[in-house]
């Protein structure tokens, strides 16, 4: 089927979509949050690079990377039109990535960053609770 806009307008209507976060990911990662018994997280907390979710009392910070989005290279595909673009696009993604980890472990943050596919190990839990549960001894 093609498409009825031009590539002109159709670039227009797409850059106007703005994201709505990666909603079935961090519900997926709320369950399983719930199901360990793991309080004290803050989703949308006012922080630099925005986290997924934060515990604010242990001052760690958690991302979610979509593997699409960050360019996992265990399950990610290239697209296969415009590949020079998403090439850029993903290792801009992957660039700011480490910035705001840096600027946020700078700042004192314990940051966790986890790939969309390994929610599906308990391994990611198991890594924020020992983290959180370390923090919480340390105080």
């Amino acid at each position: 089927m093609s498409d009825r806009h031009s590539p002109a307008q159709r670039s227009y209507n797409m850059s106007r979509i703005r994201s709505s976060r990666n909603a079935s990911t961090e519900l997926r990662f709320v369950t399983q949050l719930r199901e360990q018994g793991v309080t004290g997280w803050r989703r949308k907390f006012p922080l630099f690079g925005s986290p997924d979710f934060t515990f604010p009392r242990q001052r760690v910070a958690v991302f979610l990377d979509g593997c699409f989005w960050h360019g996992c290279t265990k399950c990610a595909q290239m697209p296969s039109t415009n590949q020079s673009y998403w090439r850029g696009k993903f290792e801009r993604n992957r660039k700011r990535d480490k910035q705001v980890t840096k600027r946020l472990r700078d700042q004192g943050w314990r940051v966790l960053r986890f790939w969309e596919h390994a929610l599906d190990s308990p391994s990611c839990i198991g890594r924020l609770v020992t983290l959180l549960h370390g923090r919480l001894a340390d105080e």
